[in-house]
Parts: C-alpha cells; structure tokens; sequence
C-alpha cells in the first residue's frame, strides 16, 4: 500500500472515531455536531496554522541580504523542484532542527534554528532544506495539520467524556452499569485510537520525505549525516516544544525514553538514515 493511500485511509479513520464519539454523545444530532465540529477547525487550522506555530517558536523572517546563503540554498532547491519560494524563517534557539509548514506549495515557510545553522555542513544543510520542501511538494504540512486537529478534538471530547462519567456516577443504577462505564472506556481508548492514527500518517509522511529530498539533492548520504547529528543534539539540548506541534520538526524535538519512542511522532532515525544510505546517489 503506497503512503498516499495509506494516509487517505488513516485521515478516513480519525474523522469516523470523531463521528462515532459525536454519535455516543447524542445520536444522529451528535454525529451531526461532531462533523460540523470537525469541518470548522479543520477550516481553522488550513487557514491560520502556519501563522500561530511561526509565532509559537518566535520565528523571524529573513531576507536574502539577512542570510544569503540560506536563501541560495533554498531557491537553489526549489528551481530544480520546480516549486515557488517559500518564506523563509530563522528561529532563535541553539537546538538544531528545522519544520516547514502552509497551506500549500504556494503559501508555504521554512524555518530552521540558528542551531542548525551553526552544527551541520553546506551539503547535510541543503539535505535538511530538500527534506522540507519535500514535505511542501507533498502537501505533508496540510495533512499533518489536519490530522493534529481532528486528534486533538478527540482528546478534547474523551476529556468531556471523562468529566462526564465522574459527574454522572451518582445517578440511578442503570446509568452507572451502562452509562459510565461507556464513557469512562471512551475516554481512555479513543484518545489512544486519534493518537497511533496520527502517529501512523506522521511516520509514513517522513518516510516519504526522505526519499523524496534525497533523490532532489542526489545526495541522501548527506541527510542521513544530519539526521544522526541532529538526533544526538536533541538528546543534549531538547527544544521546548508544545507536543502538539512536534509532528512539524525533522527530528523529534522532545527528549523520550524507549517507552516513549513507542508513541513518537517520527520513525527511528536509525530506519531513517538505513533507508537512505541503501539509496543510490
């Protein structure tokens, strides 16, 4: 099954568990709520998304006379793509990573950290940028997006639900045989449910991007070498990022044990960087 598919499939999953939650809470009517719900902060997210994660990480857009060879590389990269230039942002932390993020190829923005700019060589840099871009090209940005929302609204009603069962325990006792103990499972398997789901469409998609930004550079090698110097920067200098926007990052920006590997928003960077030396330059 290509990723294409398989992401249609899993966006398909989340949307019906937000539907079904609607549905447990009231019916037909709120199934009905539920979707409409979900169209409205999906119309949200497409629209204002870029906007609030630039300003979440303090984000500053520069010029080509601000960083020159930044803007070479991109435009560099983007020509050969065939793509338009995105915005280009620098954000002002030492931990090296980098996310792009928009709409679409044509309202789209890469930023990467200064600490990025400091560790990783002309070739493994162009490497992180091609990775980005590629996400762009594939319209990753907006599933992600998507995929974070319709998640965190399931979270968000299992909460609702969660609150709901303590409240209601004191009613008569066939809302406490039946009533409670529905919401009390809907509110510790559907938000685990919306989470592997989004987590399923955010390691297909940087599969993808991989392979995609290796083959635009034709030198995958070189983004192997950043990923392994990315990952160990992570580990000594975790970014302070909101979980909800750590899909966005190249390497996971949150500093996790094995158990949390579990349950990370991107593959093992020892797959990773295996896929991409296997792949011919």
């Amino acid at each position: 099954m290509n990723n294409t598919l398989k992401t249609t499939i899993l966006l398909g999953a989340l949307t019906g568990l937000l539907i079904l939650i609607g549905g447990y809470f009231g019916g037909r009517q709120g199934m009905l709520l539920a979707f409409v719900f979900a169209f409205l902060m999906n119309f949200g997210a497409y629209w204002f998304s870029d906007k609030i994660v630039l300003a979440m990480y303090g984000a500053k857009e520069v010029s080509e006379a601000e960083a020159p060879e930044l803007h070479r590389m991109v435009r560099g990269l983007t020509q050969r793509a065939g793509m338009p230039m995105p915005r280009v942002y620098i954000i002002p932390t030492d931990t090296p990573n980098a996310f792009a993020t928009g709409r679409s190829p044509q309202h789209a923005a890469v930023a990467v950290t200064e600490g990025i700019l400091k560790i990783l060589s002309s070739e493994e840099l162009e490497g992180v940028l091609s990775h980005e871009l590629a996400h762009i090209r594939n319209r990753d940005t907006l599933i992600s997006t998507i995929a974070a929302t319709l998640a965190g609204v399931i979270v968000m009603l299992a909460n609702m639900a969660r609150w709901a069962a303590f409240f209601g325990a004191g009613r008569d006792e066939e809302d406490r045989d039946g009533g409670v103990l529905g919401f009390i499972l809907l509110a510790i398997l559907a938000p685990l449910a919306a989470t592997l789901i989004q987590l399923a469409i955010s390691r297909a998609r940087e599969y993808q991007a991989d392979e995609s930004g290796g083959r635009l550079t034709k030198r995958p090698r070189a983004l192997a070498d950043a990923l392994e110097k990315l990952e160990y920067a992570a580990q000594r200098i975790p970014l302070d990022a909101n979980p909800a926007t750590s899909h966005l990052f190249i390497v996971n920006p949150l500093r996790g044990g094995s158990i949390l590997a579990l349950f990370s928003t991107h593959p093992p960077i020892a797959e990773r960087v295996a896929r991409l030396r296997a792949m011919r330059a």
